[in-house]
């Protein structure tokens, strides 16, 4: 392999590399924007072993409540009271290294590199204030994959039946 390119390679995939090179190398002076902030090499086979660490006693492991479930029960590390029309954030007391190429989702996301205290926030929306204890069962953990593609700019996109409706313009007749 000689200067990065594999022997027997046609004209247009070493056009192709070449390019992609030049263009990456050079984009990020192009109307001031800023370099990729993640390698753009295509991620690693991915790791199905969701690993985590226990911050404290009170920590509870992740469970699932069946061999079907879509996600792993997360549970509270103290006692909270959410009084009626607020929020709370509700310490796990976990940190989870997630699978290669994937992304944890409890309502909002959490990255595949976050290595934080795991946290869900509670909504009360009833009249009178909510007690969580510990060990309560708060949310769900569910791993998906990602994908991280290539950007690639257009002129414009091609049309499609559904176009810009968006907010259940498929359910209107």
């Amino acid at each position: 392999m000689a200067g990065g390119f594999a022997r027997g390679a046609s004209v247009r995939e070493l056009f192709k590399r070449i390019f992609t090179r030049h263009h990456h190398k050079h984009r990020e002076t192009e109307k001031g924007c800023s370099p990729p902030k993640r390698p753009t090499a295509s991620p690693k086979k991915p790791d199905s072993m969701l690993r985590f660490v226990k911050l404290s006693e009170n920590a509870c492991a992740p469970t699932r409540g069946s061999a079907k479930a879509a996600g792993y029960d997360l549970y509270s590390a103290y006692d909270y009271m959410i009084p009626a029309m607020d929020k709370a954030v509700v310490k796990t007391d976990i940190q989870i290294a997630l699978p290669s190429g994937c992304y944890g989702r409890v309502a909002g996301v959490i990255d595949e590199d976050y290595r934080g205290n795991v946290a869900v926030v509670l909504f009360n929306f009833g009249k009178e204030s909510f007690k969580v204890k510990r060990g309560d069962r708060v949310a769900q953990l569910i791993c998906e994959r990602i994908c991280y593609p290539e950007l690639e700019e257009l002129e414009g996109l091609d049309e499609t039946d559904r176009g810009a409706g968006g907010f259940g313009s498929t359910g209107q007749s």
